[in-house]
């Protein structure tokens, strides 16, 4: 694990499934709108829910696009912990979300929605569209540290030099070596 404090100027963070419970709003919106109401969190064992999950991609695909394009809408949830360890790391520095959506405006109204201005306007959100290129944006911003739950952008950005830590999910576990975090306020005891 990590030995030293970090500055949350320098820590980055992924949106959805760090800071937002995107499982939670997919699992719930499976059941209620499409009967889906057996599929359970550890079901999840991969990134790519398709690979893992029996339900029709075509159903998968919409409810993602659903909470990708209205997350207040769908009742997008932040993880327990987020709103009050990103309220306090936003005292201490500017912060960075880096997602691989498309547009940011869905996430910075979800923002809006969740956390009082005083912290929002300490988040920059940058939306690049793209889950295989993190690194530039990490670097644009001059971070040093990136918490994540996919597997494979934390590979990547270790072997770009950038100290990735793993939130836990279903779908990463036991398949890493990289320090990780089980929940918000393990990521207030990485810095505060």
């Amino acid at each position: 694990m990590l030995t030293e404090k970090i500055n949350p100027g320098r820590l980055g963070f992924d949106f959805d499934g760090v800071i937002a419970d995107t499982a939670e709003a997919f699992l719930r919106i499976a059941c209620e709108k499409y009967n889906h109401c057996d599929v359970l969190l550890e079901n999840i064992t991969r990134f790519d829910v398709e690979m893992c999950l029996p339900i029709d991609i075509d159903i998968i695909s919409t409810i993602f696009r659903d909470i990708l394009y209205d997350s207040v809408g769908n009742g997008l949830q932040p993880m327990p912990g987020a709103t009050e360890v990103l309220g306090e790391l936003s005292e201490l520095a500017p912060l960075t979300l880096i997602t691989a959506r498309a547009y940011p405006e869905p996430v910075e109204y979800w923002l809006d929605c969740e956390f009082p201005a005083s912290v929002t306007k300490r988040i920059t959100v940058i939306a690049m569209g793209d889950h295989d290129d993190k690194e530039r944006y990490i670097k644009d911003h001059q971070l040093d540290f990136f918490i994540d739950d996919r597997l494979k952008t934390c590979t990547q950005l270790n072997d770009a030099g950038i100290q990735p830590i793993v939130f836990n999910q279903p779908w990463n576990q036991g398949r890493h070596n990289f320090p990780s975090v089980q929940c918000w306020q393990d990521i207030r005891s990485l810095c505060l």
